[in-house]
This record gives C-alpha cells, structure tokens and sequence, in this order.
C-alpha cells in the first residue's frame, strides 16, 4: 500500500524563505512516516509576481494566486502569460457571465495555450483546499491533499478502501497537529494516471462497467464518507474527475463514455466540476458560455463547489487528436462539447 501525498501547500501572506524551510519541516515529517511526497505547494494572496514564479519554480514548488476577479484578470492577464509556474482562479459565483468570461479563455489558447492548464473558472470556491487551480487563501497555515486512489491497492470492497483511508487520514493528523499552522486534510479522492492511482480503474473491479458505475450509488456512498469521516477536514472533500488527468477516464472519455453531461451528472452528487476536460479550438463559443452558466446555476442552486477547467493544446480541433505535451494530460481525439 502506497501512502501518497498529491499535495503539501502552505498558505502565507508574503513569500520568503522561512515559507520553503517550512514547506521542508512538513515534509521531511512524512517522508520520515513513509509517505511519498508528489508536490510542494504555496499560495500567496495579491498581485501576480514574476518574482515569486520563479523563485517557487527555482525551489521546485507550485505557486497559486487564489481566486480573482474579472476585474483583477485584466490587469493580470498579460502578467500571467509569462509566468511559467502560476495558478489561479476565475471567480464566477454570483458573476453577470458573458462572452468575455468565454474570449479570455480563447485568448490563452490562442497565445498560449498551456497555461490553459493552471486556469480555471470557479464557483463557491472553498478557503485553504491544497489543490491547484482552486488553492484560497483565507489565512496563513497549511493543508494536506492526498492521492487516496492508491490506498485502493487490493482492497476487496468500497468499504475496505474506506477504512484505509480514514487510517491515514488519522495517520496525517497524529504526524501534523503538533505542527504550528496545521489546517487540516482536504479529503477529496483526486486520481492520476492509470493503475491503482485511477479511480476508474477501481470502479471497475466493483463494476462491470464504467457506465455500469454511473447510476449506482457507488460514488454518493463515497462522497458522503469523505464528507463525514475526516475529523479534521478542510477545502471541498469530494471527488474529481480530471478528465485527462485520470487516463483510464480519458480513455472513457474517448469512448463516448465521458460526456460533459455526464460530467456534470456525477459532479452534482459526488463531484467538484469540469476538469482537465479538452476543448477544440473550433468549439462553439456560445456552448462553452452555455457551461459556464449552468455549473454557476447549479452551483449557487445547492451551494456546492463546482469548477471548470477547459485544457487545449492550441492548435488541435474536434475530430483530431491532441498533442498536450504535458505528463499529466493523456492525449485524446476530441470530440465537440
């Protein structure tokens, strides 16, 4: 059993060096309890700084700028085509949505189409989640994300992967309260790749099929524990399907099996949203506006946190296969919206 950590992000007011050594301390923690360390992460409240992107990329961590306005996304928007190591969210909770929410993202894929990767429009964004793009800042401290997919290694049952989860769950809390600045786990299951670490890959050792998996109760099963089981918990604890990022999923994807719509169907009872879903550079405008407005509905109808994050390699349209050049992306034939 391979415990994995996706993420240790650190939420500071300003960036120094007393926030890398302190990234440091928190790993070198749960490296010395066997756990493997995938990324370090900071998130840094303000402007966008060229500075910060590069000393964060020179150390070998992640930067996340939060959640920002429409209005704040004019005066950055240049700013972040440069960087090479920024995250960020568009705000659109309670956000009149028009065609300009729409051109901004076609001007990234057609300037630079892989920061489409680290942008995503969100809404009901909660404070101190470790994963990028949706990492808020509300105060200083840190958090913890976890690849819990490869927890699933040989588990017999939902209910086993479950209480190896919660274990370690326990497990991260021991390690980590006496730390100064502990904020909690953020418990969402948030796969990768193909294996153990697909979370795909174990619906179907339950199920016949993915689209079997679809309308059972499985994934709500899921969701609600991870809702009510972790004793410290912080940011959205639910599932993500990156489209593309889960490449078991991309292959569904691929298949017809992974529409937008159903997308939105798992991500209403169990799911945080859209992500890492291709777009066309040919795509209708007026669907992806059409997307925009509905995840908003949806999510200020139930007060849920719901996401969007569109990825193009800039050049690719529906009906040929992309060409991300990007580990975490499995390349895909793309099909319309």
């Amino acid at each position: 059993m391979e415990k994995v950590v996706r993420t240790i992000c650190l939420f500071v007011r300003e960036l120094n060096e007393q926030s890398f050594a302190k990234l440091e301390e928190i790993e070198t923690i749960l490296k010395n309890a066997q756990f493997l360390i995938q990324t370090k992460r900071v998130c840094v409240p303000g402007p966008l700084s060229l500075v910060d992107d590069r000393q964060c990329r020179e150390n070998g961590i992640l930067l996340g700028k939060g959640v920002c306005s429409l209005k704040d996304w004019y005066l950055w928007e240049n700013l972040f085509l440069q960087t090479e190591n920024t995250y960020l969210t568009l705000d659109m909770t309670h956000e009149d949505l028009n065609e300009q929410y729409v051109d901004l993202l076609f001007r990234i894929i057609q300037k630079r189409a892989e920061h489409t990767f680290r942008l995503s429009y969100g809404s009901h964004i909660p404070d101190s989640s470790p994963y990028f793009p949706s990492a808020h800042f509300a105060k200083e401290g840190f958090s913890i994300g976890l690849q819990s997919t490869n927890l699933s290694a040989a588990c017999a049952s939902l209910e086993e992967w479950l209480e190896r989860m919660k274990a370690v769950w326990e497990e991260v809390h021991v390690l980590l309260s006496p730390v100064e600045g502990y904020l909690g786990i953020d418990g969402s299951v948030s796969p990768l790749f193909d294996g153990v670490s697909s979370l795909v890959h174990f619906v179907k050792r339950e199920h016949s099929s993915f689209q079997e998996s679809v309308t059972s109760s499985w994934y709500t099963k899921l969701s609600h524990f991870l809702r009510t089981e972790n004793s410290r918990p912080v940011g959205f604890s639910g599932l993500m399907f990156p489209c593309l990022e889960d490449f078991e999923l991309a292959a569904e994807y691929e298949q017809g099996q992974f529409s937008i719509e159903r997308n939105l169907f798992l991500s209403l009872h169990s799911g945080l949203g859209i992500d890492t879903y291709p777009i066309g550079i040919d795509e209708d405008r007026a669907k992806v506006l059409e997307i925009f407005r509905l995840v908003q509905a949806l999510s200020c109808k139930y007060g849920k946190p719901l996401s969007v994050r569109f990825v193009s390699d800039g050049k690719t349209m529906i009906g040929e296969r992309s060409l991300f050049q990007n580990s975490y992306l499995k390349d895909v034939c793309i099909r319309p919206l």
